[in-house]
């Protein structure tokens, strides 16, 4: 067993933890036999050690011996093949989100003996180029922010939203393909399956961020005795009711959970982008102005849309809650717009990028799960939660393109169980405007003995290595390195 660093030592002291060991695997020194054909990969900074390859999967696993798919996929190898344990799997968040480049990227971020016990495994999830690109051709303005998040008329009223959703529904069915009918989390899981048995690995580890959590909660509950060490990192609700629907509901929560803390920042004196004297001033401000934008729009051009809106600001304000690196974003927006004017332009993906990412997102959100048909449901809980949650103006409860979506679901959702290894660890951020504690709670009492949870007292979406603290980041850590978790759950104050 690796040694304890001193920071995990001191957690240990500090919490009064027992470590307990996962069952373990034999270390190799060599990594098993694969099927892939790896080569050097191709793109802008990456790591000259990572390998990619692609990996080929049934569309449809209903018919294995039908179309096939390409699935991009990543590695770079253990850095010390003489401690190598498996592969590690960085599942992306999402749905549309990609991994290909994280075993150079934040697969750098962990530690030595992290990086030495593991392949680290990237991937691109179906549909998503390069595995394939599926599209739906949605028109600009339907590529925005605010019109990916379905935010209501200035008054409440959802009839456009209703009106987008099946615009935007209308052109996938018409322009998506036959893949657009097999993007789905438990085809995600089927396709990491296949992965992990063309890597030569009997079991595999994971590192799901975000959406991630519940593609790794998926695959965990579908192939339980296939996976070894399960790390989930900022936790969506498995409620297999809602799924995606849930996951846009807690955005009201996790707003208002988080932004007491940019008020505080954006109050604080000497800071350059301050907007008020003090935090109680900061929401009352912002609710005034995004109202005022409501009414009197800022044209703001070349932006989509072409104009700085009570609902661009709301956004802005969602995406910024995100990390805490972004705040200066929200507060020089709050700064122009009370004199009138715009902040500089942010740099966004290109149209063909967008496409794609949000045509596997819809396709993924809608596919896996019903969503409710009837305008008078959404408009009813949009009411219910503009009353309740100001700061997010209803948009948690409206329509996507789901409440359109002419597919119905292929299967029901996953229902995550408390059957199964006990080899998950769940770590959470106390405050996450996207993955709320509410939501992680759920998980981890749907898991039950499965898991232990470490939350984090930080604020920010995506806790490990990222907007949490030393002591969490020690604990997972620790837990990847050595298969000891905490005997119990953990508070990381």
């Amino acid at each position: 067993m690796k040694q304890l660093t001193k920071s995990a030592a001191l957690i240990a002291s500090a919490s009064g933890v027992v470590f307990g060991l996962v069952a373990p695997l034999t270390a190799s020194a060599a990594a098993p036999a694969s099927s892939l054909t790896w080569s050097q990969c191709t793109g802008k900074d990456l790591d000259p050690r990572q390998q990619c390859a692609t990996l080929k999967v049934p569309m449809d696993y209903a018919d294995p011996g039908g179309p096939q798919i390409d699935v991009a996929v990543s590695r770079i190898p253990s850095e010390d093949p003489g401690t190598r344990r498996g592969a590690l799997l960085l599942i992306p968040g999402g749905p549309g989100g990609s991994s290909l480049g994280d075993p150079s990227g934040k697969g750098q971020k962990l530690p030595q003996d992290v990086r030495d016990t593991y392949d680290l495994i990237g991937f691109a999830p179906r549909g998503l180029a390069p595995s394939g690109s599926v599209a739906c051709g949605f028109d600009r303005a339907d590529l925005s922010l605010t019109s990916q998040r379905p935010w209501p008329a200035p008054d409440g009223s959802v009839t456009e939203n209703m009106n987008t959703a099946r615009r935007m529904a209308d052109a996938c069915a018409g322009n998506g393909g036959e893949l657009i009918r097999h993007l789905s989390t438990a085809n995600e899981a089927r396709d990491l399956d296949r992965l992990r048995a063309a890597l030569g690995e009997r079991r595999i580890s994971a590192w799901g961020v975000s959406y991630g959590t519940y593609v790794g909660a998926v695959y965990n509950e579908m192939f339980p005795d296939r996976t070894d060490r399960v790390v989930l990192d900022s936790n969506d609700d498995p409620d297999p009711t809602r799924v995606g629907r849930g996951w846009l509901a807690a955005f009201e929560v996790g707003a208002e959970d988080t932004f007491p803390e940019f008020a505080k920042w954006a109050s604080t004196p000497g800071n350059k982008d301050r907007v008020a004297r003090t935090a109680a001033e900061v929401r009352p401000l912002f609710l005034s102005l995004a109202a005022r934008l409501d009414r009197e729009p800022i044209p703001w051009k070349d932006a989509n849309p072409a104009e700085l809106n009570g609902d661009v600001l709301r956004q802005t304000m969602l995406s910024a809650l995100y990390d805490p690196d972004d705040y200066p974003v929200l507060a020089q927006m709050i700064l122009a717009a009370r004199k009138g004017g715009t902040p500089p332009l942010p740099d966004g993906p290109p149209e063909p990028v967008l496409q794609n990412v949000i045509a596997v997102g819809t396709g993924t959100l809608c596919n896996d799960v019903a969503w409710p048909t009837s305008e008078a449901e959404y408009q009813k809980g949009v009411d219910e939660s503009r009353a309740k949650y100001p700061l997010t103006a209803g948009m948690p409860r409206n329509a996507m393109p789901c409440a359109a979506w002419p597919f119905p679901p292929k299967e029901p959702p996953v229902r995550i169980s408390d059957q199964g290894p006990s080899n998950v660890l769940l770590v959470q951020n106390e405050r996450d405007p996207g993955t709320p504690l509410t939501g992680a709670l759920k998980l981890r009492r749907a898991l039950g003995d499965r898991a232990v949870m470490v939350t984090v007292n930080s604020t920010g979406h995506d806790a490990y290595l990222a907007n949490g603290n030393a002591c969490g980041d020690e604990t997972v850590s620790h837990f990847l390195a050595t298969g000891e978790r905490p005997a119990r759950d953990v508070y990381c104050r």
